[in-house]
């Protein structure tokens, strides 16, 4: 049954605290024991003052006492029992949520480009945050209050036959009745409660799409329109919640009505039983003192198993993630990138997002070591991907790469991309301090290095004219700064990063002429020394290149110098001249 499963694995995750989740364990055996052993002396009570008539009043008085030390020490041993279970249940539960959330957000970050292509960000941050908060409300609840519930039904409830075997089989048939209708109750609703978390995760993608386009809601007067998506996603979740909710108000309904029953008819049982000499007042006492407190537990037990049920897809989302796999595998016993020079190699390469729709077809260059390679042509032609191919973001279906002679798939991930440096189109900056997106390039760097770098990134006069300078808070994705600023950033970030291989992803495309002087001259002071790829649409701004490679379709189609290219009057030529005429036009 999946829902056996799901909560199998959860339990599995408390691997790391196992002793602790077993002393736990033990100590809800503990407390349910001391428990049950509360009806049998109460019964044992009200036997010796049933027969006190037939006795003298200091056998009365003796028996009494005992059974009252008895009762004391059963009473502190439970108290001390669920001490334990107070302050050690939350303590495990806090614990394992945070190291569950850690887990989760370190493989999402692993994962390839692949995975997040198809997954928007707010949905995998509500998986996150729902499935760990899930995690956390199971094992305290388990721990802290039902597993003694469970252990008592499992283990002690048979061994009330042990005291009176009718009225054991009446309690345990009782028992069973109120248990089945809720696996009915369960089994009825599981497959509605599952749409209506998909819906759920609809609606938290519904806003982080809309939140993350604000200004595009408001500049095209779509705030009517984007609340209106918003109700209706959330109308449909409430229309798949309602019947679950109908049934789960019969269990309630049903519930409250088994202690009444369950106690009337135990009391009936025993009665006829007494009546017939077949059991004592004190066994009738002590099966009424069961039933009581076993239905009240499984009353809350219900409720427990209830939201089990409720929680139940969000956890299997969040398991599901867990268990994606990356299509970027390391080779085993792959060992560190070791960069000599610098030349990069491309050997026959294919590749296609969609399986028989290629991308790129038999792409063949070397890039020598400390050259300057710019990638050229119309979007969609190939440019991105091959470079996005040299990072390992995907795997070529056929053909190699290699960095001085090395195949990027016999190395570790890390030491390959730690090679490379990359200056995006979009600067990507954190919502953190301009010191913090600039120690990503590297963490280690002392403060004369980070000054440095964004001197040669003509970074440094704007920074220090910030509010609070290098501890300034840019906001989501540098959004406080203006575009230059952003990208030179960027570039003092790949700056201070110093890796020997460069990528430049359209770097300057979206800078008007005079930020793009000026960043293009950032750019000239990082480029030297390194084995450069630059992917442009300007094509003015690789006019010193050492090699163009021209791409139509996913080939290279052309390559040589700028004055060769424009010579040989093909696709390269074509391309400088429409920019040229729509310059004059413009």
């Amino acid at each position: 049954m999946k829902f056996v499963t799901v909560y199998a694995r959860v339990l599995g995750l408390l691997k790391p605290d196992r002793g602790i989740a077993i002393a736990l364990a033990a100590a809800n055996l503990g407390v349910m024991g001391f428990q049950f052993a509360e009806p049998v002396l109460f019964g044992k009570v009200i036997n010796l003052l049933s027969r006190s008539d037939n006795m003298t009043g200091r056998h009365v008085m003796g028996g009494a006492e005992k059974l009252l030390a008895i009762w004391a020490v059963i009473g502190l041993c439970g108290i001390g029992a669920n001490i334990l279970l107070a302050m050690q249940a939350e303590k495990l539960a806090h614990r394992n949520r945070l190291r569950a959330m850690q887990k989760f957000f370190k493989h999402v970050l692993s994962l390839p480009p692949s995975f997040h292509h198809d997954r928007q960000s707010g949905r995998l941050l509500k998986m996150m945050l729902s499935g760990a908060d899930g995690l956390f409300w199971m094992w305290l609840s388990f721990f802290r209050e039902h597993l003694a519930t469970f252990l008592a039904t499992i283990i002690l409830l048979p061994l009330t036959i042990i005291l009176n075997w009718q009225l054991a089989l009446a309690l345990i048939f009782l028992v069973t009745v109120f248990c089945t209708f809720t696996v009915l109750v369960i089994s009825n609703t599981e497959t509605a409660q599952r749409q209506v978390e998909g819906f759920h995760s609809a609606l938290a993608g519904t806003a982080q799409d809309t939140l993350a386009n604000v200004l595009v809601v408001q500049a095209f007067t779509r705030l009517s329109a984007e609340a209106a998506n918003f109700r209706r996603t959330g109308d449909m979740v409430l229309r798949r919640q309602i019947p679950v909710l109908n049934w789960w108000a019969v269990l309630s309904v049903v519930t409250s009505a088994a202690s009444t029953i369950t106690v009337m008819t135990i009391f009936l049982i025993g009665t006829i039983l007494h009546l017939r000499g077949a059991a004592s007042i004190g066994a009738i006492v002590s099966f009424m003192g069961f039933a009581m407190l076993l239905i009240g537990r499984l009353t809350g037990a219900m409720g427990f198993v209830s939201r089990l049920f409720m929680q139940m897809p969000c956890l299997v989302e969040f398991f599901s993630v867990m268990d994606a796999q990356t299509t970027i595998r390391e080779a085993a016993g792959a060992k560190c990138l070791n960069v000599r020079a610098g030349e990069v190699k491309f050997e026959n390469i294919c590749f296609g997002y969609v399986p028989g729709v290629p991308t790129i077809q038999n792409i063949s260059f070397t890039a020598h070591a400390g050259s300057v390679v710019a990638l050229v042509g119309e979007t969609g032609a190939g440019k991105s991907s091959t470079m996005a191919l040299l990072q390992r973001f995907w795997d070529a279906s056929s053909g190699s790469i290699s960095i001085d002679g090395q195949d990027i798939r016999d190395v570790t991930l890390e030491s390959l991309r730690g090679a490379i440096g990359v200056v995006f189109q979009d600067a990507m900056l954190f919502n953190r301090s301009i010191r913090d997106n600039l120690m990503v390039g590297k963490p280690s760097a002392s403060e004369a290095e980070l000054l440095k770098a964004c001197r040669m990134a003509e970074a440094l006069d704007f920074i220090l004219a910030q509010p609070q300078g290098f501890e300034t808070i840019i906001g989501e994705r540098g959004v406080n700064l203006s575009g230059g600023q952003r990208q030179r950033l960027a570039i003092a970030r790949a700056i201070l990063k110093d890796a020997p291989i460069l990528v430049l992803d359209e770097a300057t495309s979206a800078l008007d002429a005079a930020t793009e002087a000026r960043v293009n001259r950032a750019l000239r002071a990082l480029m030297v020394g390194r084995t450069c790829f630059v992917i442009a649409h300007r094509l003015s701004t690789i006019r010193h290149a050492d090699d163009i490679l021209v791409f139509d379709n996913g080939r290279i189609v052309e390559r040589g110098n700028f004055q060769q290219l424009l010579a040989r009057r093909g696709n390269f030529a074509a391309l400088v001249e429409t920019q040229l005429v729509l310059g004059a036009a413009a």
